[in-house]
C-alpha cells in the first residue's frame, strides 16, 4: 500500500522568498521591544503615547520609548484577543502567521485555551516553542512549520483563529477557505490588517513602498469582505483603527529602532489610501 503524499510547506518561489526574509529577520524592532518582558510581537501599536518619554534623559530616552512601543503592541493585541469573547475553556485556537508568538502566549493565558500557531519560518517556530518551553506551557502552546493555506490540521478542530498582520502574504481565497475547513460552526474569526482603500483606485505609491519593504502585496480593502462571503463567514463587527495606530508610528519615527518603513506608512494613514482594520467574522 502506498503511503500518503506529504506535501512541501512552500510550495512556490514567493512562498520560499518570504520564508527567507523571516528567517533571516533579526529586526531590532522586534527583538528589543520583546526583551522589555518576553513576549515577542511581530505587529504594530495601538493608542496614544505617553509624551513624557520623549522626555527622558539622554541616557534613558530610548529605553523609555522602546518600553512605550511595546507596551503600544501588547495593547494592539489585547484588542484583538477582545474580540473573541469568552472562550470556553479547554478551547482551542490557532494563530495563523505566529511569528514568535508573543500573542498566543497572552490567549493561553487569558483563556486557558491550547493554541497552535503556524509559519513558513522554520526559525520562527524554534524561537517561539522555546519560549513556549521556557515558559511551562510546551504542552498547550505549540508551533508548527506549517502553511497556513493548507494545514493538515483535522476539520472543525479549532474554537477560533486569529490572523494579526499576515494576510498580505497569501490568497484571500485559499486562506479563507482553509480556514472555513478548520473553525467549527459557530466559531469566530479575528483579523487585524492593512489593506489598501478601493476608492483611491489602486495601491498608492506610499502604499507600494510598504510591499516593497516587506515583499508582501497589500489586498484592497473589498477583497477581504467578499473572501470572507465566499467562505461562509459572517462579519459581525469592523473597526477601523487606522487613527489609533498612527501614535505609535510616530513614536516608532522618534526611535533607535526605526528601519526607514516609519514615513511610507504614516503617508498611507494620513492620505486615506491605507487602512488599519479589525475584522471579525463568525463561521456559519
Amino acid at each position: 500500500m502506498a503511503s500518503p503524499t506529504v506535501k512541501p510547506v512552500l510550495r512556490t518561489d514567493y512562498q520560499r522568498s518570504v520564508a527567507d526574509y523571516w528567517n533571516k529577520e533579526k529586526d531590532p524592532v522586534n527583538i528589543k521591544l520583546g526583551e522589555v518582558d518576553g513576549l515577542y510581537h511581530h505587529h504594530y501599536g495601538l493608542g496614544q503615547y505617553d509624551p513624557a518619554v520623549l522626555q527622558a534623559p539622554p541616557e534613558a530616552r530610548d529605553a523609555a520609548i522602546i518600553a512605550e512601543m511595546h507596551r503600544l503592541e501588547t495593547a494592539q493585541a489585547e484588542v484583538l484577543l477582545d474580540a473573541f469573547g469568552d472562550v470556553p475553556f479547554g478551547g482551542r485556537l490557532m494563530d495563523g502567521g505566529s511569528g514568535r508568538g508573543g500573542t498566543s502566549f497572552m490567549a493561553h493565558a487569558r483563556f486557558g485555551a491550547r493554541v497552535d500557531g503556524v509559519s513558513i519560518s522554520e526559525q520562527q517556530v524554534a524561537f517561539a516553542n522555546a519560549q513556549a518551553r521556557e515558559r511551562g506551557v510546551q504542552d498547550e502552546v505549540r508551533f508548527h512549520f506549517k502553511n497556513m493555506l493548507d494545514t493538515g490540521f483535522d476539520t472543525g478542530s479549532f474554537t477560533g483563529i486569529w490572523t494579526n498582520e499576515t494576510t498580505m502574504y497569501v490568497d484571500l481565497q485559499q486562506l479563507y477557505g482553509e480556514f472555513a475547513r478548520l473553525i467549527a460552526p459557530g466559531g469566530r474569526y479575528v483579523c487585524i490588517t492593512g489593506c489598501y482603500n478601493d476608492l483611491t483606485g489602486g495601491r498608492s505609491r506610499a502604499v507600494s513602498q510598504i510591499d516593497q519593504h516587506y515583499i508582501c502585496n497589500i489586498h484592497a480593502r473589498s477583497e477581504y469582505f467578499r473572501a470572507l462571503a465566499d467562505n461562509g463567514f459572517v462579519p459581525i463587527s469592523v473597526v477601523d483603527l487606522t487613527q489609533d495606530t498612527i501614535p505609535y508610528w510616530e513614536l516608532r519615527q522618534q526611535s533607535s529602532v526605526a528601519t526607514g518603513v516609519e514615513d511610507p506608512f504614516l503617508t498611507a494613514y494620513k492620505e486615506g489610501s491605507f487602512h488599519y482594520l479589525l475584522i471579525v467574522a463568525d463561521r456559519i
